[in-house]
């Protein structure tokens, strides 16, 4: 008998059992022990399994992350507080392990003062093991990638980071994998900060969107695509009511050493004429290098360095603290050149510092360069607590031959708690 438990053993696939064979399996391993252990016979990966799945199935588990940010402020552009004190996030996440291929989560966030869920989606797998999410989800490939920072928390990519309602399939075959997705999107300009769940009618548009990529053990390499078809009846913004957009992307990576990494993306669009300029198809892409603290020892580095057409639409936001640096990025055909680079160090387990230099060209007459400067230390109280103390500086310069915008400063202290 000790011989026959030691054949399943060998033949089960302890990640696609059920819970039930494999609670059966580990009674008869505790009846044979002895004998199981006179055959040599290890059962450790058995045991961790069940462990996992006694612990996940069954529950509702509940976790979160709260900003609580003191902000003073010095402005010389359009705003009139120089104090605000507040969450600036306030999320919860709400997941269940409903069975051992299939979860659940939702996500509560409250932004400006408003509460309610914006994300919930169901993850499952399907046959020939494709995974499955269906819900309200967000997507975020260039993040995925690590193609923007990842040390200013409010930074973003060129283009993703959005919201949808619909469908996503992904299959990964060894070094290759596939991910699809079918389903609507809530407007153009709204991505995953900015949705208030309240603003349902601007369903406006139509998601398709796939990427194909393949990872070596040291290079990434793949394309994306987005096909946004819009079919929105109503006439408040009749050029943008029925806009279709259609982006498509090419991105690479090498890693010279486990702690440097070159690595770009590039961009460009199919817009519908009458939206952008005649004839102008924006453009958009960048490349970084990426050097850990383990090559540096004091510091990492991140230098990034992007064009981008001024008509090219997507995120790319680069704002940081209560600064946008792209307010007044033209609309016209010129091309924006654009220096991100960031210093991090990591001093010990507590204490952290980083130093930040943002420009931008815009490319424009009478349009001066806009600059920001970002210094800042942290502090991990215990795992769940960090105090982070930040100043951040941005001056527009001139924006148009008659106006200067000036300068806008501010000093943050942000709690955050994650539990």
């Amino acid at each position: 008998m000790a011989s026959v438990v030691a054949r399943a053993l060998v033949a089960v696939d302890a990640e696609k059992a059920s819970k039930q064979d494999l609670e059966l399996l580990k009674k008869l391993v505790i009846e044979f022990k002895d004998e199981l252990d006179a055959l040599g016979v290890k059962v450790d990966k058995l045991d961790k399994r069940v462990a996992v799945l006694e612990k996940n199935l069954g529950g509702w588990k509940l976790s979160g992350q709260i900003y609580f940010d003191a902000n003073f402020m010095d402005y010389d552009s359009d705003k009139d507080n120089d104090r605000e004190f507040g969450f600036g996030r306030l999320r919860f996440f709400l997941g269940k392990q409903i069975d051992e291929n299939t979860s659940l989560l939702v996500r509560i966030n409250a932004p400006k003062g408003s509460f309610g869920w914006d994300r919930a989606y169901v993850d499952t797998k399907l046959p020939y093991d494709v995974n499955f999410r269906f819900g309200r989800f967000n997507f975020d490939w260039e993040g995925d990638l690590g193609l923007y920072d990842p040390y200013t928390v409010n930074n973003d990519g060129t283009f993703g980071d959005w919201d949808v309602d619909g469908f996503q399939f992904a299959k990964t075959w060894g070094m290759f994998d596939v991910t699809g997705i079918v389903g609507r999107n809530r407007d153009h300009a709204t991505n995953a900060k900015d949705y208030e769940p309240v603003a349902e009618d601007l369903n406006t548009h139509m998601t398709y969107a796939l990427k194909i990529g393949a990872n070596g053990e040291k290079w990434m390499l793949g394309a994306m695509g987005y096909w946004w078809k819009g079919d929105n009846l109503e006439e408040e913004y009749p050029i943008a009511a029925n806009l279709d957009v259609n982006t498509y992307g090419i991105y690479a990576g090498y890693n010279f050493t486990p702690a440097v990494q070159l690595k770009g993306v590039y961009y460009f669009q199919d817009i519908d004429p009458g939206f952008s300029f005649d004839g102008d198809d924006p453009k958009s892409w960048k490349v970084i290098l990426d050097v850990k603290q383990d090559l540096l020892k004091f510091t990492s580095l991140w230098i990034e360095y992007a064009q981008q057409d001024n008509t090219f639409f997507g995120t790319n936001s680069y704002q940081y603290l209560g600064a946008n640096e792209m307010k007044y990025k033209p609309w016209n055909t010129g091309t924006a050149k654009i220096w991100n680079i960031i210093a991090d160090q990591e001093w010990n387990d507590k204490w952290g510092t980083y130093l930040r230099y943002w420009q931008a060209d815009w490319d424009t007459a009478n349009l001066d360069d806009t600059k920001n400067w970002t210094v800042g230390v942290r502090y991990q109280y215990t795992p769940a607590i960090q105090f982070k103390l930040e100043y951040d500086s941005v001056d527009y310069g001139m924006v148009t031959a008659a106006t200067d915008a000036g300068k806008d400063n501010i000093f943050r202290f942000r709690t955050t708690v994650n539990f």
